[in-house]
């Protein structure tokens, strides 16, 4: 709409001064014609903006003049204060300045848009961690953010998952990710980018080098190959087959959901009725065993083999365990 895109522009220029109309065009996805129509909309509305040509010309706002408006629609300022959830900001140390900028936002917002936002904050809550899962211990965080912050390489003391002692490694810092209270580093080392979990770095040193950024990077679609490609290539992956009661479907779906690396699905058992026939893609044999040994008798595995031995192996542990106590 028009008027969005008048505030835009009036923003951009409040925050950048001058800007030349050929950006501002591509940033608004506009023509140059239409960004010197809104130019001048702006100016009939009081709002004190010129245009200057020539080689150091460009679309100004004059010095000093600021707007209170915010620019945010009702549910775009509600989005921003549901968001802010409790924690995820405390591991960087940014907390307190989230809570800060989003008091001096509220104080800014027009009256009939704050008790919208004040119901986003008392009423919404954001919990990253998952259940029954006390946070990673990540005292080398702030230097590693650090790093990532100010473009500077990092030597890391790390340990990976399969080994019993922690390597030296130089890394080219991209970006942090915060996956189910997990932290993560996206970092590059020789240019092969990789996933480091925080809580697995023993120390972290910063360099005095400048690390290599690729151009235009993004690292929100960096972090989405390396996850699938790590989900993909995890050995203990399995694809299992249950049958489950109609009773407890739901709560197996529910349950499992958390370690699957895709999405169930789900038929009717055509030999059992009042049963269903379900996939899960586990992301590992032993998370799927765990959790399908509690459901007792209510849930069969029908493929892999291997997964039915080592239930029927555990299972009868359990029953010599308590032989005892059923005599």
């Amino acid at each position: 709409m028009k008027s969005d895109r008048l505030l835009a522009l009036l923003l951009l220029l409040q925050t950048r001064g001058r800007a030349c109309a050929r950006d501002l065009a591509t940033e608004l996805e506009v023509s140059e014609r239409t960004i010197y129509r809104d130019m001048e909309a702006l100016g009939a509305a009081g709002v004190p903006v010129y245009a200057e040509r020539g080689r150091h010309g460009g679309c100004c706002l004059l010095d000093g003049y600021r707007t209170d408006v915010s620019g945010l629609t009702a549910d775009e300022a509600r989005a921003l204060f549901v968001f802010a959830g409790r924690g995820t900001m405390a591991g960087l140390g940014l907390e307190g300045d989230l809570h800060a900028a989003l008091r001096k936002l509220l104080a800014a917002l027009p009256a009939r848009q704050r008790p919208g936002a004040e119901q986003a904050r008392d009423r919404v809550v954001v919990d990253s961690l998952g259940w029954r899962r006390q946070p990673d211990e990540v005292p080398w965080l702030g230097v590693i953010q650090q790093a990532v912050w100010s473009d500077r390489r990092l030597r890391l003391r790390y340990r990976s998952a399969d080994a019993s002692e922690a390597g030296e490694r130089h890394v080219d810092p991209y970006g942090l990710v915060v996956k189910a209270g997990v932290w993560y580093l996206v970092a590059a080392t020789g240019g092969d980018a990789r996933m480091y979990r925080v809580s697995r770095v023993e120390k972290a040193t910063l360099i005095d080098e400048p690390s290599h950024r690729p151009p235009g990077l993004d690292v929100e679609a960096l972090w989405d190959r390396l996850r699938q490609r790590a989900e993909r290539s995890s050995s203990d992956a399995v694809v299992v087959t249950v049958r489950a009661r109609g009773a407890v479907t739901d709560r197996l779906l529910r349950m499992s959901a958390p370690s699957l690396t895709g999405p169930a699905e789900r038929q009717p058992d055509p030999e059992r009725p009042g049963w269903n026939l379900l996939r899960l893609p586990w992301v590992a044999a032993g998370a799927a065993q765990a959790l399908l040994l509690g459901m007792g008798s209510s849930v069969e595995v029908v493929t892999p083999d291997s997964l039915r031995t080592s239930l029927a192996m555990e299972a009868a542990r359990v029953v010599a365990l308590y032989a005892d106590t059923t005599q």
